[in-house]
């Protein structure tokens, strides 16, 4: 088979591969074996990036993207890792990146194509494992990084899983319902060939729901001619989806900022909260939150930010947002300009929207005490030591939004054993989980002296290089 790569720049984005073309309809693997053979040690003309990293030839090196984020917090924990550093080139690297055309029939009978991204980051602990989002801007890049957070989340939380990812290029406001369905099954069926219920197990993420992954799970079921309830997990109730998975990620965030908020003193029943992003991360968080005592006093979205000191009625804005798709409009506080947002005075911050939305140019401004990363990625390396030296405690995304992977799995677990746990069962185990992961990060981070995020990367970086080291290299 004949592989071309075509570098190519758009508007979104500064990827070298923007696009790669399997060509005579035959599926294209970018695997570490033949993508990574050509890379080299590489000089990095941006002051922001670590000095040298084995690059593979698609990418840009004076822009990373995401991927450039991660790989910088994957440095700052190499001193940390004793004997083990010697594998940590192994996560710098995706063990297999599958790029796909999705041709669908649009309603109006044209032929639209978009391009799809599967990237399994490592698999030395479990099976991969990781949402699927729909987004006119998702990159490689960003798919790349996504995976790779998803390795470092669940060996954060000793969940067994490995770290994976998928993406589509596409703007689902602009499909109808039934192109919406067109897309799935047939990006479920070119990835098909690497994902399965002991493989590779997606979920929902940005755009994608119940819904999607219901379209998932029969896609791949017919495929392989055998009900497969645990290729996917965020699926419905009725079709093995576990209770509780839709609040998981919120419930999550609301457990170890209590616990945060605890060890700093902060009173949580008198704190004010902002929260950016509120769809199912950020609106179930703030609900929690708010039940709690907290008020939550400012909310961005896509749509624009609306602020209110004496407090904005969290279940009152979800509903509006349900019904009018974004929080523009609320009758129940006023609008302000979106980049007057990180201006607000807060005592918890959530940003639960999209990856680098804290950076440079926005985190000296930011005056919190806690922040608790809803999204994934939302904070860059160089906001990260902004924010440490202005004494905000970070809680990271690979510990932070952990919830939502932890009750995935435990729909996984109850698909095989078709025995299904009451929703106090679950929230019950999602909080010990997410108290106990907390507290070892917690206690790894005052003894090192490090930040929270780099004391949840030592943990674990040192449980995924374990395994590889245990299990060696095939052949």
């Amino acid at each position: 088979m004949a592989l071309y790569i075509f570098p190519r720049k758009t508007e979104h984005d500064n990827l070298a591969l923007d696009l790669v073309l399997p060509l005579f309809t035959m599926t294209a693997f970018l695997t570490e074996e033949n993508l990574f053979m050509s890379a080299q040690q590489t000089v990095l003309n941006n002051s922001s990036m670590p000095s040298k990293h084995a690059l593979p030839s698609y990418l840009h090196t004076d822009s990373l993207g995401p991927w450039g984020s991660y790989l910088q917090q994957i440095d700052r924990v190499a001193p940390h890792l004793g004997s083990l550093s010697r594998w940590l080139e192994t996560l710098k690297r995706p063990k297999r990146i599958l790029i796909v055309d999705v041709p669908i029939e649009m309603d109006n009978g044209t032929t639209a194509h978009f391009e799809g991204y599967r990237v399994q980051h490592n698999t030395s602990r479990g099976p991969g494992k990781g949402g699927v989002r729909y987004h006119q801007d998702v990159t490689l890049s960003e798919v790349m990084a996504l995976s790779a957070w998803m390795s470092i989340k669940n060996a954060a939380v000793n969940v067994p899983y490995g770290g994976a990812k998928g993406g589509i290029r596409v703007d689902p406001r602009k499909l109808s319902r039934n192109e919406l369905e067109r897309v799935t099954r047939r990006y479920t069926s070119e990835i098909g060939i690497i994902i399965g219920p002991h493989i590779d197990i997606p979920a929902t993420d940005v755009n994608t729901d119940e819904q999607v992954m219901a379209w998932m799970m029969d896609t791949y079921s017919m495929n392989t001619g055998q009900t497969a309830t645990g290729v996917v997990t965020g699926k419905p109730v009725s079709l093995g989806g576990s209770l509780g998975r839709r609040e998981a990620t919120g419930r999550g965030i609301f457990t170890v900022g209590c616990e945060a908020a605890q060890r700093i003193g902060l009173d949580i029943a008198s704190a004010r909260a902002a929260v950016q992003g509120f769809g199912n991360v950020g609106g179930i968080a703030a609900q929690l939150f708010v039940e709690a005592g907290v008020k939550v006093i400012a909310v961005q979205d896509h749509t624009g930010t609306i602020y209110k000191p004496s407090g904005i009625d969290a279940h009152a804005l979800l509903e509006h947002v349900s019904a009018r798709g974004g929080v523009t409009g609320f009758a129940g506080a006023e609008s302000l300009v979106n980049d007057n947002f990180w201006d607000i005075e807060s005592d918890i911050l959530i940003p639960a929207a999209l990856e680098s939305q804290i950076n440079e140019q926005n985190a000296s401004r930011i005056r919190t005490k806690i922040i608790i990363e809803g999204a994934n990625g939302p904070t860059t390396p160089i906001a990260d030591d902004i924010l440490r030296e202005n004494n905000i405690l970070v809680i990271p995304d690979v510990v932070a939004n952990a919830g939502g992977v932890t009750v995935s799995y435990f729909e996984w677990v109850q698909d095989f054993s078709s025995f299904f746990w009451t929703e106090d069962e679950i929230n019950q185990r999602l909080e010990r989980i997410m108290r106990e992961a907390f507290a070892s990060v917690w206690q790894v981070a005052q003894e090192n002296n490090v930040s929270i995020r780099t004391a949840a990367y030592i943990i674990a970086c040192k449980r995924i290089l374990m395994a590889r080291e245990m299990r060696g290299l095939y052949p």
